[in-house]
């Protein structure tokens, strides 16, 4: 007998879902039951931990541009999916949760979980999503489905929630009342695509012509506009700088004469310099958010500015910008391609190659650091040299995203970085992984975390072992949350509650993977270094290797200059109120 499970299944397939990550519970047995009926066309990938499905949803998004699809039960298993719901949604990743539901004659009783794992789901899943919707009835489900993935996938992408109660997932499918059609549109992620009005396009040519020092910030949106092809001609005629955000690496090759890397306090120095300088700042689907816009010090108030957004609302959000555009990056970018000519800029490319060198010197200097315990960026550096142009590194929260920023470049166009900044929370890395890994099952995958981080999803290693998926874990342990303790030691003198060991306490990072069936390495000596590294890239199969590294480096470049000077940092006084600087109209270049 066909259930509504099947109905469900049958769909996720033609809307071309290869994969749905999860954990089952009783409410949702019947979409187990309709996708194992699929197997040649979706399968299912068992998670340790609900919150980790939405993780590995997100990477497969990321990597295929269509919906990341994660399942969860009644309760226990919604509640968990908030993390990975709101790093979908600031990011911008399209997702969709089929959340399980009591029985829709049961809902006047989920009040303090009368009926059992009971609560208000829906008002709950409204405040982390696009949307979300309760099934009333098995006739509606079709037509929500079909909503959930146009809603997911038109601009503005982002996660939605599809609530099934039990009775409606376990009642027959009568396929002939019920029909299975899909809007073949939604597929992927932007649903729709608007172009710029010709007038603003006429006005951002005229004014990348005036410029004589113009840069581009590439933000996520050039990815998941699918546009990394038009910003590279864009940025051949401009002959000016290219910056990225840490989601929008990948955007142009970093190896280019003008890319400067990463404009982030964890990220390039030569971009930190160098977006200074510029006249004319092109913000290309960055939303101009707290880090790319280095604490909103960006733009200057002498700097003209051009907005590339689909959003609407990005438009003016922090600054008035001299000329916006507002419509899909990619069409946008066409649409400057074909009137832009092409420009030269000899003097402000010599600046960028002089900046650009200073800031490699300063990275050779850490490179060659023989110190105990290690230096990051000598560890980020062999790394580096095992690295293929299709491999795909996947960063956790904090520092692990800076080394990964400087010392890993971007060799090709293309989403080959996985950054969790829609909302920087730890434990991303290793559960991208997974969804990463399954998504491309033919590339090799490398993990970036700090302990904090990899000690949050740990007990997914054993996913990876089970799925037998080509995954290199790098842990960089220095035995505390490295960010907090250097805010603690900075601001208030007082490192209090960011130590991770103790004198009985000195957690094996490396010991433990071993225990889950891993390949396993610790690395304290610098000649150590690479043949941990080629003998985890040589092994079919995942690894860690855990690296013993030094608790006071960090690669934020104003704290290495105040600790390399000797400098101080004034502590804030009780009662600061820190506010946005004030809102400013960008000029028009003369």
């Amino acid at each position: 007998m066909a259930h509504i499970g099947d109905l469900v299944a049958e769909m996720l397939a033609q809307y071309g879902v290869e994969l749905v990550f999860g954990m089952p519970g009783g409410q949702t047995t019947a979409l187990h039951d309709g996708i194992s009926r699929r197997s040649n066309r979706i399968r299912h990938v068992l998670m340790r931990d609900e919150r980790n499905a939405a993780y590995a949803a997100d990477a497969y998004a990321r990597l295929t541009g269509k919906p990341g699809v994660c399942d969860v039960t009644v309760g226990p298993g919604a509640n968990l999916l908030p993390a990975g719901f709101i790093e979908a949604l600031n990011a911008s990743v399209p997702m969709i949760g089929i959340v399980g539901e009591l029985p829709l004659d049961w809902l006047t009783l989920k009040e303090k979980g009368i009926a059992s794992q009971g609560f208000d789901q829906l008002s709950f899943f409204k405040t982390i999503t696009k949307d979300s919707w309760l099934v009333p009835s098995v006739t509606a489900l079709p037509e929500m489905i079909r909503t959930a993935f146009r809603v997911a996938t038109s601009p503005r992408p982002g996660p939605v929630a599809l609530i099934i109660p039990h009775d409606i997932f376990d009642a027959e499918w009568d396929e002939n009342l019920v029909k299975v059609a899909i809007d073949d549109r939604a597929i992927q992620a932007p649903f729709v695509r608007a172009a710029p009005t010709g007038e603003a396009v006429a006005d951002a040519v005229a004014l990348i012509a005036r410029s004589k020092r113009p840069a581009l910030v590439c933000g996520g949106g050039v990815h998941g506009a699918d546009a990394t092809a038009e910003v590279g001609r864009v940025a051949e005629k401009l002959q000016g700088l290219v910056v990225t955000s840490l989601t929008g690496r990948g955007s142009v090759p970093e190896t280019l004469p003008y890319a400067a890397g990463t404009l982030n306090p964890l990220g390039s120095w030569a971009a930190i310099e160098l977006i200074k300088e510029a006249d004319l700042v092109i913000w290309c689907g960055s939303k101009a958010s707290q880090n790319t816009a280095m604490n909103w010090t960006l733009p200057l108030p002498e700097q003209a500015t051009i907005t590339i957004d689909a959003d609407p609302n990005e438009h003016g959000r922090t600054f008035r910008p001299t000329v916006s555009l507002f419509g899909d990056v990619r069409e946008a970018l066409r649409l400057i391609d074909r009137s832009l000519e092409p420009q030269s800029h000899p003097a402000w490319m010599a600046r960028i190659a002089e900046v650009k060198e200073a800031g490699e010197a300063q990275k050779r200097e850490e490179i060659a650091s023989e110190q105990l315990p290690l230096n990051p960026p000598r560890v980020m550096a062999a790394l580096a040299e095992r690295l293929s142009e299709d491999d795909i590194v996947v960063s956790d929260a904090s520092f692990s995203a800076g080394w990964i920023a400087n010392f890993l470049p971007a060799r090709k166009a293309g989403r080959q970085f996985l950054y969790a900044r829609g909302q920087g929370g730890l434990g991303y890395s290793t559960p991208a992984a997974i969804g990463a890994a399954a998504t491309r099952p033919d590339a090799r995958i490398v993990t970036v975390a700090g302990d904090g981080a990899f000690s949050y999803t740990i007990g997914e290693l054993a996913t990876q072992v089970q799925q037998n998926q080509r995954v290199v874990n790098i842990v960089l342990n220095n035995g505390r949350l490295g960010w907090i303790q250097l805010w603690q030691e900075i601001f208030f003198k007082n490192v209090q509650s960011a130590l991770l060991e103790s004198q009985s306490c000195h957690p094996s990072f490396a010991e433990a993977a071993a225990g889950l069936g891993l390949k396993a390495f610790y690395v304290e000596k610098p000649d150590e270094i690479g043949p941990a590294l080629d003998a985890a890239f040589a092994y079919d199969g995942p690894s860690v290797v855990e690296f013993r590294i030094d608790d006071l480096a960090t690669p934020i470049h104003s704290f290495k200059r105040r600790m390399r000077e000797g400098g101080d940092t004034p502590r804030p006084r009780p009662g600061t109120v820190y506010k946005l600087r004030d809102w400013k109209t960008s000029p028009t270049l003369a």
